[in-house]
């Protein structure tokens, strides 16, 4: 399979319409039904379901479709890197991260490498942490920032900062509306929770209320914080999260938990088998030295 050939497939498969993509790409209709006619016959199967009017992806060709994104990704990185290499400190920076503190993080540390190296770009990715080690073995991310514990065995890495649990409250809710900003583990004991979905945090949740001799009420797991926001603004339940700026938006009341209190420590991670590039390696030491 060409490169070339993927791009082709690509935008017929996201446009679902040979004439529309063909506008997309600059070229006519029939050398491009014969690319995917081509693509089809190499791989002995059908890629597309085809109707009068549009096309239909088949389950080989959504597979496809995800796997050639991510391999052109990946030449564009490759690329980039072999750039970077040629012209001296320039290139992309391919960070993924975990929500909470990280982008808060990376922001920083952005905003003083480029003081250093202008000429460097940065390609961000969110997402879960399973979504964010995901993209960091497959080598569509240099660096990750995760929450700990983490894989030591096939990652490297260091701690670059921490936060504590806090509970997100309805403005209503009465816990919401006694004084101060903290709130004793023991005061969510008969709340519906809304908690992280990681099934360590799961599991680090329990043992937690398992200190006061309790087993938390779990209603919902989610893997987005903004989504469990948006729950506890509509009153569903008490959010149990990582402390966050981006929370603080007057849809709900945070206050950090404590007796006993709880941080999570945020890592900046990257893979073992794989050397980072020269450009990654000048990012990490500025991000060790900002420690």
């Amino acid at each position: 399979m060409e490169l070339r050939t993927l791009h082709y497939f690509t935008v017929v498969a996201r446009e679902l319409n040979f004439t529309r993509a063909a506008e997309k790409l600059n070229m006519s209709q029939p050398p491009l039904s014969n690319q995917i006619k081509a693509l089809e016959e190499e791989l002995g199967a059908r890629l597309f379901i085809r109707g009068k009017r549009h096309l239909e992806l088949t389950e080989e060709g959504a597979l496809l479709l995800r796997r050639a994104v991510q391999m052109q990704e990946l030449a564009d990185k490759t690329r980039q890197e072999i750039a970077s290499l040629r012209d001296g400190m320039t290139g992309t920076i391919y960070l993924s991260m975990v929500e909470g503190q990280a982008p808060f993080l990376s922001a920083k540390w952005i905003s003083g490498f480029r003081e250093k190296f202008p000429r460097v770009r940065y390609n961000l990715w969110n997402g879960s942490s399973d979504d964010v080690l995901d993209r960091l073995r497959k080598g569509l991310a240099d660096l990750a920032v995760i929450a700990a514990p983490y894989d030591t065995e096939h990652l490297e890495g260091f701690p670059v900062g921490r936060e504590p649990w806090v509970a997100m409250l309805h403005p209503d809710h009465p816990l919401a509306k006694e004084p101060g900003d903290t709130i004793p583990l023991s005061s969510l004991v008969e709340e519906p929770l809304i908690v992280p979905s990681r099934k360590s945090r799961i599991e680090s949740i329990r043992r937690w209320f398992g200190e006061i001799g309790a087993e938390p009420r779990v209603l919902c797991e989610m893997s987005n914080y903004m989504d469990a926001a948006a729950l506890t603004s509509h009153g569903v339940g008490v959010s149990i999260f990582p402390q966050t700026t981006g929370v603080s938006n007057g849809l709900v009341v945070s206050k950090v938990v404590t007796c006993p209190s709880r941080t999570v420590e945020y890592i900046l991670v990257w893979s073992k088998g794989q050397s980072p590039s020269g450009l990654t390696r000048e990012f990490i030491r500025y991000i060790q030295d900002c420690r």
